[in-house]
């Protein structure tokens, strides 16, 4: 009873936007319509004398404008390619068992089964339309003589096409986190939406409305002369028109489309499609974290990981081994994963981390010599130490050029090399007279909690309180973000940032071609634009306090490793990390944004004492 309701409401829905189109064509036809009466009224002399021959003559002329209007305007819509996915086509001699499990997934639940799969590095599942003539080669010719014939293949004339099925969708993470049964049971709702799909007037009001939107698309393009932009500009107010009245009734089908077949979905392994729903989130958590914190510190040194599904598993395991909650997700890895349906496994997994890496960071379509693939192996020498001592590097060029000397020690010769002394004198915010005085120790968050409330003991500390309430009131400057500590810091940041700029202006810019032969699964190049990547940024641009941060943090893991043994390596939910004698140090990024924001060496000093780690002695840069 439910699918037959959902169906019966997203029918109806339909309905209504197929008849938007149709009084949309009746207003364009009704002036020729107008036109027409009054021709022949005056032909058979039934309209005749007074002004209706001029009033003839008008409306056919403003009939003829309408129709070539409404000419224009239906190529636009009829030509415009709607949008796709950016996938990863699989073919079906490439994964035959994962088609056999979506094609008896159909059969379960009496529906069309979808006409091909393809991958997306997403966690998500959807049925996405492609019969659009740009989406793929002619249909091919029929050369049986019988296929057009009446009452053998359903035409009167010419051979019909059938309607194509939609291509399943699915996300790369779930192929290597979930198991068989689960990525059956989380299909289900997805495979039993191509029921609906199959109706005519669903399939009729998605096309109308999919060509709408590219026809918006197309209108939104800049145009080079005058006389465009203005025809452009009259289709687009045309067509955003149509949209907007179809809008509703549009997003109303779709639900009761997804209503409809959720409930066909319900009789196939319900009890695991919950269950497989908490895998879904949870991969989900994990592809972020690994994206953000793994994958984009790879992908701005121009390596990408080339096995990212894959470390969706390693980061989702690493996971169960801290958090309680976790420890049952574990377990389900002796089962069947999916990726065991892929013939390829490892192949389609490189596609995939090349695809994510354009779609998130807009890198280049194919490997060279400046966008390398990098095994997880090789992340900590490739990616980790790489990434650590170029940022160094990059921090005392704009020392440099900000003419900061090196630092000079009595009992040290002066080498100068790259040290991180010089970047801790340089950073460390002068002392001020007040807290000479009164002979503070004390940190300034410290001093806003003691003195904030005005309370004073004596006229030094009143003074002191006095600047700290200052100060604590242009702690946030009008953009946001941290006062940093002092200006010779705001301007080290200022430097970096305008260092990095000139970095990625210099760099060459990404190419569009295709990545791959024709026998390796890869991404389809063919419909993206390169000015539009990434599509997904993960994180917007990374501020001056952000910046220098990062590069003082990278400047302490090269003094580490070249003074006191350390060595780089790799997080699966943190991303780099630095490690000493095997293990993870931890509380460094809380005394580094001390040095940053206030000034005060003293923690990382602290810190860095007890790793045994050398200030004084020049490091390795890139």
């Amino acid at each position: 009873m439910g699918v037959e309701v959902g169906a019966q409401a997203a029918r109806s829905r339909a309905l209504a936007v197929l008849r938007i189109r149709s009084r949309a064509l009746a207003v364009a036809l009704l002036p020729a319509a107008v036109a027409v009466v009054l021709l022949v009224g005056g032909s058979t002399g039934h309209i005749t004398g007074g002004s209706w021959p001029v009033t003839r003559w008008i409306v056919t002329v403003l009939a003829a404008l309408v129709l070539l209007a409404a000419a224009g305007i239906a190529l636009v819509v009829a030509r415009a390619r709607p949008a796709v996915s950016p996938t990863v086509p699989i073919a079906e001699a490439s994964a035959p068992d994962l088609y056999r499990l979506v094609r008896d997934l159909a059969d379960r639940l009496d529906v069309p089964p979808p006409s091909a799969i393809a991958l997306t590095p997403d966690c998500d599942s959807w049925l996405e339309d492609r019969t659009h003539p740009a989406h793929g080669p002619p249909p091919p010719e029929h050369r049986d003589e019988i296929v057009g014939a009446r009452g053998v293949g359903g035409g009167a004339g010419r051979p019909r096409r059938a309607p194509a099925a939609p291509v399943l969708v699915i996300g790369s993470p779930f192929l290597w986190w979930m198991r068989v049964g689960e990525l059956r049971a989380v299909l289900a709702p997805v495979v039993a939406g191509t029921g609906p799909s199959a109706h005519p007037d669903i399939a009729a009001a998605r096309r109308f409305v999919r060509g709408l939107d590219a026809a918006v698309a197309v209108t939104s393009e800049p145009a080079r002369g005058p006389l465009v932009r203005t025809v452009l500009a009259g289709v687009g107010w045309v067509t955003r028109l149509l949209l907007r009245s179809c809008r509703g009734h549009a997003a109303e089908m779709e639900r009761g489309v997804a209503a409809a077949a959720a409930e066909r979905a319900q009789a196939v392994d319900y009890g695991l499609r919950i269950v497989a729903q908490e895998q879904v989130g949870l991969a989900y958590a994990g592809w972020d974290r690994l994206l953000t914190r793994v994958a984009l510190p790879a992908w701005r040194m121009g390596r990408w990981p080339a096995r990212l599904d894959a470390g969706v598993v390693a980061a989702l395991t690493e996971l169960s081994r801290r958090d309680r909650l976790a420890e049952g997700f574990a377990s389900r890895l002796g089962e069947r994963p999916a990726c065991d349906l892929l013939e390829e496994p490892g192949s389609v997994d490189e596609a995939a981390s090349l695809l994510a890496a354009r779609l998130f960071h807009g890198g280049p379509a194919e490997p060279g010599p400046d966008w390398a693939p990098v095994d997880w192996q090789e992340y900590p020498d490739e990616v980790v130490d790489r990434t650590w001592r170029t940022e160094a590097a990059r921090l005392h060029r704009v020392l440099d050029a900000l003419g900061v000397r090196h630092p000079t020690d009595p009992t040290q010769p002066d080498q100068g090399g790259p040290t991180l002394a010089r970047v801790l004198d340089h950073l460390t915010a002068p002392a001020t007279p007040a807290t000479d005085d009164a002979d503070l120790s004390v940190d300034r968050r410290e001093a806003y909690g003691e003195r904030g409330s005005g309370v004073s003991l004596n006229e030094t500390e009143a003074e002191a309180g006095t600047e700290v309430e200052v100060e604590a009131e242009e702690e946030v400057g009008e953009d946001g973000e941290p006062v940093l500590g002092s200006e010779r810091t705001a301007a080290l940041a200022a430097g970096l940032s305008a260092e990095l700029a000139r970095e990625e202006a210099a760099a060459p810019a990404v190419s569009s071609g295709p990545g791959g032969g024709a026998e390796q699964p890869g991404p389809d190049w063919s419909f993206w634009d390169d000015g539009m990547l990434p599509l997904f940024p993960l994180q917007p641009p990374r501020s001056g306090r952000e910046l220098l941060a990062d590069h003082v943090t990278a400047m302490v893991c090269c003094a580490a490793m070249d003074t006191a043994g350390a060595a780089p390596g790799l997080d699966w939910l943190d991303g780099p990390a630095l490690l000493v004698d095997g293990v993870r140090a931890a509380d460094l990024g809380p005394r580094v944004l001390t040095l940053v924001e206030d000034g005060d060496p003293e923690p990382l000093r602290d810190w860095l004492r007890h790793l045994g780690v050398r200030p004084e002695k020049p490091v390795r840069l890139v």
